[in-house]
């Protein structure tokens, strides 16, 4: 469906509904209230709602806890020593990868580290790492204290990608134009796979198999990437990516983490990392000896045993996604968003106040539209508050918006431009 389909209605955005095979999902999660009203949720880019299964997945550990204590790692339908292992099938399936190349541990900004432990290794002649400008916070400072920590400058290590003048988001070929004239000194591309500021999807592939040509390393931070667009690692020869849980495959706040690393890695024990017992040969674990001998595939980067009701609530989530399916919940995601990017036409069409900053193309963005807002700022988004609607609101002037496939609607989307119709016109 392109935009000329699309209709600025109640009536349409109500047939889109009633047609949409994933419907049923919505109601499978609690949606929070704004002063008493059920609100309108676009804010799974930073945290996503909670499913209603969550409690019994969490509940069922807490009893298995209170009914067998330690004997809870051996024993039981899903005993905590191999519990990492349930969720594999649903992590390699959003992230394209293979069960061996994906475990769920840590939180992002350890694994960051932890990762960049293994695949940031400078020497005098290869010490620089590109990344975005604008990358989100944790990465800029992971990068800083990480080149830091191998008595390096960060101003001479890090290269920061920069939109061309009186644009917003990257352009692939200047990103491997850049990866291309640092190539003899270049150690790591580390960037996002999604902007979270611009919503840009990055072209992944292309920007792999460059870093790779060049002698380096890639790896993606897919915080904003995981469970909301399409993703392919094994295919595209990512070295390794890391992400978080509790957006888009709403685990809860904080929840455990996950990376990926290449097949290719598996088979290199001599490869540097920061081990824990979790990660050594599960079959001589307790034999508790010296001589660390790193597990095959992703398991090998873990540290700690697993966080038993973390993983819990993970579960929940990764449940819905198989049987919701990412091929349907991206096609539903391209309508959706393309609804969302319609109705701002509609309502920006005599006014200019608003313009969306992220790509156009479906193929470079998820679920989520960032909008600058020209007049007005943050009193808009006081306003969408005010009418119980919850997105994003990053300095100095940009709403973030992210009709989320699992749980939004098409009505959803119509109520939001309504409404933002109708602040416009009154702070005009």
């Amino acid at each position: 469906m392109d935009n000329t389909n699309y209709s600025f209605s109640e009536a349409f955005a109500r047939e889109m509904d009633e047609k949409d095979p994933l419907k049923s999902f919505r109601s499978r999660f609690y949606f929070p209230k704004v002063g008493g009203r059920e609100a309108i949720y676009f804010c799974g880019n930073s945290l996503g709602l909670q499913p209603k299964t969550t409690k019994e997945y969490i509940q069922k550990e807490l009893d298995n806890w209170a009914e067998m204590a330690v004997d809870g790692h051996f024993h039981g339908e899903d005993a905590w020593y191999h519990v990492r292992k349930k969720s594999k099938p649903a992590l390699a399936e959003i992230v394209g990868a293979h069960e061996h190349e994906v475990v769920a541990m840590n939180n992002l900004s350890s694994n960051l580290h932890f990762l960049m432990v293994s695949f940031y290794q400078p020497s005098k002649d290869r010490f620089k790492i590109i990344t975005e400008a604008g990358a989100f916070p944790s990465d800029m400072y992971m990068l800083e204290t990480q080149v830091k920590f191998h008595f390096l400058d960060p101003k001479d290590a890090i290269i920061e990608l920069e939109p061309r003048e009186g644009e917003y988001t990257l352009r692939t070929e200047d990103i491997l134009k850049v990866i291309s004239d640092h190539k003899d000194q270049l150690a790591l591309v580390m960037m996002s796979g999604l902007q979270y500021y611009t919503g840009q999807v990055f072209d992944m592939e292309a920007i792999t198999a460059a870093g790779h040509a060049a002698g380096a390393k890639v790896g993606f931070d897919l915080a904003h990437a995981a469970g909301n667009i399409p993703l392919h690692l094994h295919e595209w020869g990512v070295d390794f990516a890391t992400w978080c849980s509790y957006k888009y495959m709403n685990s809860g706040p904080g929840n455990i983490s996950g990376i990926f690393v290449h097949e290719r890695h598996a088979e290199s024990p001599d490869l540097p990392r920061f081990a824990g017992w979790w990660g050594h040969d599960e079959g001589e674990r307790f034999k508790m000896e010296k001589g660390f001998k790193p597990m095959f595939g992703a398991d090998g980067w873990q540290l700690a045993n697993s966080n038993v009701l973390a993983l819990a609530a993970h579960q929940a989530s990764l449940d819905i996604f198989q049987e919701a399916g990412m091929g349907q919940l991206r096609a539903k995601s391209e309508l959706l968003t393309g609804y969302l990017e319609f109705l701002i036409g509609q309502i920006n069409r005599d006014r200019a106040v608003i313009e969306i900053i992220t790509p156009k193309n479906k193929n470079e963005r998820g679920c989520q539209l960032s909008l600058l807002v020209k007049k007005g700022g943050k009193a808009v988004f006081d306003e969408l508050y005010q009418n119980a609607i919850v997105g994003d609101w990053r300095h100095p002037n940009v709403i973030r918006i992210a009709p989320t496939p699992l749980y939004n609607s098409y009505l959803d989307v119509f109520r939001f431009a309504k409404i933002l119709e109708q602040s416009l016109h009154k702070l005009a």
